[in-house]
């Protein structure tokens, strides 16, 4: 009996390697379906369960160049994650965002209870007591206000346990694009999961590295409306090397730095003007 929603499995070394390959396997064997974001005219997405194991998550290369994005989208996408520093743009009875992960993750606020929870310090505080445990996680999804928005979290719940002094994270999502998202979704968790395990070091006063990496998605898809671009994408894997479709992170350092002061510029501007910049 063949499955009905094929289940893409994927095990490598590097992000970027185990990316496009996530992103082939859905195009070559994802189900052909319907999405709620189809226009008139667009062919049905192509679509998964995939479950991606990174054996070395901060092994170089680190950065694929066929991402749909810049060095600057994709630092500033780090920051929002890891540091928040788009959490003030949460305000949906404004018509702002209805949530940022970070925002969910570290102040999850819940109805009758005047403090958020900081489900990262949770995390931490945990795997600093017993770092076996098997209960250091933390979720963002809320049923009394997700169910029903226009565009509810796709990110779902974050586990995390110490194996041989190494941090394991596990991220689950209920719906991803394979293409335009997963590779952004994926190296900003995993640098939450190198602050994580850089915290829990201070705490045990022991080096606690990063671990293996798995994200799984119930929804691992490719849209119908890009197939177009997409092609690109993999015309460029024909064309190109693998070291030629990749970066390493001191290749893009220059960059990288520029896009943080541009970054802290935007973000003191919004301090100003109110309005949302990067």
């Amino acid at each position: 009996m063949s499955l009905v929603l094929p289940v893409v499995q994927i095990t490598a070394k590097t992000l970027p390697e185990a990316w496009e390959k996530s992103v082939l396997e859905t195009w070559e064997h994802g189900a052909r379906i319907a999405t709620q974001y189809d226009k008139p005219g667009d062919p049905v997405s192509r679509d998964a369960i995939c479950v991606i194991a990174v054996t070395d998550p901060f092994a170089e290369p680190r950065i694929h160049r066929a991402f749909p994005g810049g060095i600057v989208e994709l630092e500033a996408y780090r920051q929002e994650v890891v540091e928040g520093i788009h959490d003030h743009w949460v305000d949906p009875e404004a018509g702002k965002w209805e949530y940022t992960y970070h925002e969910r993750l570290a102040a999850y606020s819940v109805p009758g209870l005047s403090t958020p929870i900081d489900q990262v310090e949770y995390m931490i505080n945990a795997l600093s007591e017993a770092p076996h445990t098997r209960r250091a996680q933390a979720i963002t999804w809320k049923p009394w206000e997700d169910a029903g928005i226009h565009d509810p979290a796709c990110l779902q719940r974050i586990w995390c346990r110490i194996f041989d002094d190494e941090l394991v994270m596990n991220v689950h999502m209920r719906s991803n694009d394979a293409y335009k998202a997963a590779f952004m979704n994926m190296y900003a968790f995993t640098d939450l999961q190198r602050m994580v395990a850089d915290e829990v070091s201070k705490r045990l006063g022991r080096t606690i590295n990063v671990g293996q990496y798995t994200h799984i998605a119930d929804s691992y898809h490719i849209y119908g409306a890009y197939f177009d671009e997409f092609e690109g994408f993999l015309n460029t894997l024909k064309a190109r090397t693998f070291d030629e479709r990749t970066y390493c992170t001191e290749d893009v350092q220059d960059i990288t730095d520029e896009a943080r002061e541009q970054i802290a510029k935007s973000l003191s501007a919004e301090a100003v003007s109110g309005r949302k910049g990067l």
